[in-house]
């Protein structure tokens, strides 16, 4: 039975266990480039756009958010139901090479953009378009990772591996592009995105993967569609964990996109302090992350959601009320942390749970909640930014988070007894259906 406290020396070991097949070593290497570009073109955007807005600038923040996560939202099921039925592999390729040329179409934009709305519109636009990929693209890209892990016992510590190279690319993207941004400007990180997005594809192409058999079906896609909300939201501890998740989606998230408003008017700083300040988000969320990697069980995992939140949601009423670069620096370390652990620690125990024929489905309820929700806190964040001001909004986001996480942790004694017998039919090693019971609480109910 593992322990809740291994030795130093065997969570060092766990943390790299993932990396024993060669299909997650590509994906990793090729991944980690592509994210260092795209985490530029994140901040990129949020200065170009916050500078061309003017006294708006906020308003504008909240609208181009908006117009990058809202596909998700929309498109996001019907997308998981073409997933579970088309190719994953070839999906992800696909995505990766219209992501590339929709960021070269961002540095045209750039290089030729002009004062006033219009180009902010054109930005818009085409975050529409990359929020329609990203529709696609995060489902596949979850339920993928399933086919390149030889073992199902690594698939935690893959998630967790995956979450510290997104947030290891933030403290590198961010940096980068604060020095890029005040050289040459915004449209040289575009450049740079759209190159690294070779990176990936290759990795994809390089891969040998074993033919998933997928079974025929003469349902729609709206029956499957059906199918497939009936088995998320009606199984406790995966609806839990959605709900959560959107909550934290929809209150965290707008406190990034309002970062260049914390830069630039809050502390009276520019690019350096916006790519200081997510440096700062991203070393917490990393920190987070090689935490997770570490573990050697899904045990406490229910807990740990609800300690993180509660970090997260501290993080941000520390945040709103800083006047001072460094202690909102600081503050951002742990909303970092807190916001990483909370959503990679959601997507193991449910990529866990999931049956494989629903898994992209699933996973597209997951990006609803991860992204889906966001762009309706950046919207409405971005207009009462301009009402009663950003410390006011990120204030109330920070409370609101916590109320939630007290609300999670009422009802884990619950959760923990719907997941156990899940754990047992999907074939779990006893030591993680315990674990999964035991620590994240998440699911007693749910399995009877």
């Amino acid at each position: 039975m593992a322990t809740e406290n291994p030795a130093p020396t065997s969570r060092l070991r766990a943390m790299g266990r993932a990396f024993a097949d060669r299909n997650y070593q590509l994906f990793f290497v090729g991944q980690g480039i592509s994210l260092v570009g795209t985490w530029m073109t994140r901040l990129a955007t949020g200065w170009l756009v916050f500078r061309l807005g003017g006294p708006d600038g906020a308003w504008f923040l909240g609208v181009v958010s908006f117009a990058g996560l809202a596909p998700t939202f929309f498109l996001g099921p019907f997308a998981g139901v073409l997933v579970d039925r088309w190719n994953r592999h070839r999906v992800l390729v696909v995505t990766q090479l219209l992501s590339m040329v929709q960021s070269a179409a961002l540095a045209w934009v750039a290089f030729t953009a002009e004062s006033g709305t219009g180009t902010i519109w054109l930005i818009a636009g085409l975050s529409v378009f990359q929020g329609i990929l990203n529709a696609f693209d995060m489902p596949a890209r979850q339920s993928l990772l399933v086919e390149m892990i030889a073992r199902r016992e690594d698939l935690p510590n893959a998630i967790a591996l995956n979450s510290s190279l997104v947030n290891g690319s933030r403290l590198v993207g961010p940096a980068l592009a604060g020095l890029v941004i005040a050289t040459v400007g915004e449209a040289w990180c575009f450049v740079i995105d759209a190159i690294s997005y070779g990176a990936v594809v290759a990795a994809l192409l390089a891969m040998r993967l074993a033919q998933r058999e997928r079974k025929h079906t003469t349902a729609s896609i709206g029956q499957h569609l059906l199918e497939g909300v009936r088995y998320a939201f009606g199984f406790a501890p995966i609806r839990a964990l959605l709900l959560l998740l959107a909550l934290v989606s929809f209150a965290a998230m707008p406190y990034s996109v309002l970062l260049p408003v914390f830069a630039a008017d809050v502390l009276g700083g520019g690019p350096h302090t916006l790519g200081l300040l997510s440096t700062a988000s991203g070393l917490g969320a990393l920190t987070g992350a090689l935490y997770l990697a570490s573990r050697s069980t899904v045990l406490g995992l229910g807990r740990v959601i609800v300690v993180a939140t509660t970090v997260l949601g501290l993080g941000l009423v520390g945040f709103s009320q800083s006047g001072a670069i460094w202690l909102s620096a600081l503050m951002l370390v742990f909303a970092g942390g807190g916001m990483m652990v909370q959503m990679a620690s959601a997507n193991t125990l449910i990529q866990t749970m999931v049956d494989e024929d629903k898994r992209g489905r699933v996973m597209s309820f997951f990006g609803m909640a991860f992204q889906g929700a966001a762009p309706f806190g950046s919207l409405l964040a971005g207009w009462l930014a301009g009402e009663v001001g950003v410390r006011a909004v990120v204030f109330g986001s920070g409370i609101l988070l916590l109320v939630g996480g007290i609300a999670f942790a009422t009802q884990l004694p619950r959760l923990r007894r719907h997941a156990r017998p899940v754990y047992t039919r999907l074939g779990i090693i006893p030591e993680v259906a315990s674990g999964v019971d035991a620590a994240t609480e998440l699911t007693p109910e749910a399995r009877g």
